[in-house]
């Protein structure tokens, strides 16, 4: 199944993209799912048919969803309070009763996750459209994944639970009750579920597409969100600037000369790094499929968005490894780089992913590293100490 994942800068009209890129595809014949995770419905606002936490066919081919994260939030604290009852007893915590529980901030965003995975598993449908939030957030929602799943490993590491049998034994010599096997299990179903969704935005038959209109607001959000997925190891497949002005209908001596030059300088700019993709103004909000046809928004096309980071072997050459990983947009005085056992560090600006070393450099020293053309390219030089010798 092929995934579309939209998103931009809040008011960039990514949501009506989304709806837009979805019943175009429908009306070519492909069953198509579109996701929305915002609580007021603007998705449907858009599509002119209102949409809900239940899957609903809006057209031929086409449909919305909506998940409850209300719902969800409740049905998972229900369950953990089921499956807590003796550490909830000891600690003397009283239960909450579903009626009073409200979703926590990130709910919806959760609740999109696992509604990304469910649609992934079903197979029900050949293409997938996801309405994701606005930028900075969508970019926190696709790390998630990746974030949970290390910290698990790291409190709840597996391999502890081969000394299950010893737990009795230690919670006497402790003093303390240690942790039980119902949270091992929880912790390794989770697990399972964000491998899922981690899958999901790691295939190469997903893809990410920008939304922004053509200004100095929407570049800059274009060139930090770049810059964000690339640390990802995702680069946007399109760029589609939303609505563009007819330059046609400015003359010079209207109020829409300034805005149309404007949008004319960043629309070259975007062109030398992006593919781009123009979808007009209406002069009004689209409503319904007539205008989202009007917009003549990009197809579904077959390019990935996945981005390689090569390991190159220049032992011969130089003695070293070299480790390349593309950063367009970054700035070497906001890029900092931390070794930390088999795991490296990375922070460009406001952004940081931590990421497992390959093997090969696992067993290797951090011997420099340089910053050029958008790309990081890091050297590692084997440790006499772990590195296999040669006869």
């Amino acid at each position: 199944m092929r995934t579309i994942l939209i998103t931009g800068p809040g008011g960039s009209g990514r949501t009506t993209v989304a709806a837009a890129t979805a019943l175009t595809a429908a009306t070519h014949g492909t069953r198509t799912l579109v996701l929305s995770a915002d609580r007021t419905d603007t998705l449907g606002a858009a599509l002119g048919v209102a949409t809900g936490p239940t899957p609903t066919e809006v057209a031929p081919h086409l449909t919305a969803w909506r998940p409850d994260a209300a719902t969800g939030f409740r049905d998972d604290l229900a369950a953990f309070q089921e499956r807590a009852t003796t550490a909830l007893d000891l600690l003397g915590a009283s239960r909450l009763d579903p009626d009073e529980v409200t979703p926590l901030p990130g709910a919806e965003e959760l609740a999109l996750l696992r509604a990304l995975r469910d649609a992934a598993l079903a197979e029900a449908h050949d293409l997938l459209v996801v309405d994701l939030p606005a930028t900075p957030h969508a970019l926190a929602l696709l790390s998630l994944p990746e974030e949970l799943r290390r910290y698990l490993r790291r409190l709840l590491p597996s391999e502890r639970q081969a000394a299950r049998a010893l737990r009795p034994v230690l919670g006497r010599l402790a003093g303390v009750p240690m942790p039980a096997e119902w949270l091992y299990e929880t912790a390794g179903r989770w697990d399972v579920e964000l491998a899922a969704v981690e899958a999901v935005v790691a295939d190469r038959d997903t893809v990410v597409r920008l939304v922004a209109e053509p200004g100095p607001g929407g570049a800059d959000a274009v060139r930090a969100a770049t810059l964000a997925l690339a640390l990802r190891g995702l680069r946007p497949d399109l760029l589609v600037a939303n609505r563009v002005l007819p330059e046609a209908q400015a003359p010079a001596d209207s109020w829409l000369a300034g805005p149309v030059a404007q949008q004319r300088k960043v629309l070259e700019e975007w062109g030398e790094d992006h593919d781009v993709r123009r979808v007009a103004h209406l002069g009004r909000d689209p409503r319904g499929a007539d205008d989202l046809d009007a917009l003549a928004v990009p197809a579904v096309n077959d390019s990935s968005s996945t981005v390689e980071w090569p390991v190159t072997d220049r032992l011969a050459e130089d003695g070293v490894l070299v480790w390349a990983i593309p950063l367009p947009g970054a700035v070497r005085d906001e890029l900092d780089l931390v070794r930390r056992g088999d795991e490296l560090v990375v922070t460009v600006g406001q952004f940081r992913r931590i990421v497992p070393l390959p093997s090969a450099l696992r067993r290797c020293g951090v011997d420099g590293a340089a910053l050029r053309d958008g790309e990081l390219r890091i050297r590692f030089a084997p440790d006499p100490d772990l590195w296999p010798r040669t006869r």
